[in-house]
């Protein structure tokens, strides 16, 4: 059997590395137990409180970011910390290297109707900035590893160091992650998108338009039939074309002119192209290669597409 260990020394991954990525399997681990508990371990519903972005968090979210902040802090290899569920950066240790960003939870919107949600990391060597909040500001193609954790029927590890894509399945008589794919590919081609249809009204022209060309199905311009999938968490949508294709989007609207999109580039958008690029897929903003914007601050927002290679080169060409 291959160990998520004997894999990452393969890829001649650091032994440093390899302690950061196993601390965060670890607080995983915890929050996928939890998660099977539902109601019984008292983990469901909301809070009183509001994270920095304004959303309010739900019990789990807390729970789950705290386990990851105090395995990540008590590494020797962790400089610093950034998630989505904390207003600052969060210092690790000094004499540490590496930079890790997350969403404890990604989708909790899902916990209370047992609908899958997911942690999504992302880590990067520290510059040695010594303003810890600008060390973080770094393009995506600085990441040293991504991935996330999707908790469904089973709880499913996906990872990459750079080279390549692999997908590790928790098995829980033995609480560890077994390999189950080693050569994650995405298809160039798809009949298959995502996106929150409840925004029509708020997106830019050339998003209506090409989704108008979608839903045309074989009589419009693209000439194929469509079908529709969202699942309300991007882990989840990012797994499903990681599995089987597709293409994924949540553009920026109308609504808030002040914020570029809805999802987060250091913690979420970041470590999903990360994925996509090295499974042969494609993610961008609107504009440009999402792994090569420069950010301006840790909870940057930008508006998203990926998946697919051949449709997100369809969809960003709308103009």
């Amino acid at each position: 059997m291959t160990t998520l260990n004997d894999s990452l020394k393969q890829q001649e991954c650091d032994i440093s590395l390899i302690d950061v990525i196993q601390r965060i399997l670890s607080a995983s681990k915890d929050i996928s137990f939890r998660l099977q508990q539902g109601a019984l371990a008292g983990i469901l519903g909301a809070t009183e409180e509001e994270n920095v972005q304004g959303e309010t968090q739900k019990k789990l979210d807390v729970i789950s970011n705290d386990l990851l902040k105090d395995a990540l802090k008590a590494s020797p290899y962790v400089y610093g910390i950034a998630s989505e569920e904390e207003d600052f950066a969060v210092p690790g240790n000094d004499g540490g290297e590496y930079l890790v960003t997350y969403d404890p939870l990604d989708g909790s919107s899902n916990i209370d109707i047992n609908v899958s949600v997911g942690t999504i990391f992302s880590i990067m060597k520290t510059t040695g900035n010594s303003d810890l909040a600008q060390d973080f500001l770094q393009a995506g193609t600085n990441q040293v590893a991504a991935g996330y954790v999707l908790y469904g029927p089973s709880t499913i590890l996906v990872i990459t160091t750079g080279k390549g894509v692999s997908m590790w399945t928790l098995d829980n008589r033995i609480g560890e992650f077994v390999l189950t794919n080693d050569k994650v590919q995405i298809p160039a081609q798809t009949k298959e998108f995502a996106i929150n249809m409840s925004n029509q009204r708020f997106w830019a022209e050339p998003v209506q338009a090409y989704v108008a060309d979608l839903l045309a199905g074989e009589e419009g311009p693209i000439g194929k039939r469509f079908n529709m999938r969202w699942v309300a968490a991007m882990v989840a949508e990012v797994h499903r074309i990681l599995t089987r294709g597709g293409i994924f989007m949540y553009p920026w609207d109308g609504r808030e002119p002040s914020k570029p999109g809805k999802l987060r580039l250091m913690y979420e958008a970041n470590p999903m192209a990360m994925l996509v690029e090295q499974a042969g897929g494609l993610c961008r903003t609107d504009s440009e290669r999402m792994l090569e914007v420069a950010p301006t601050e840790i909870h940057q927002r930008v508006p998203v597409f990926l998946g697919s290679k051949e449709e997100v080169e369809r969809a960003v060409s709308y103009k």
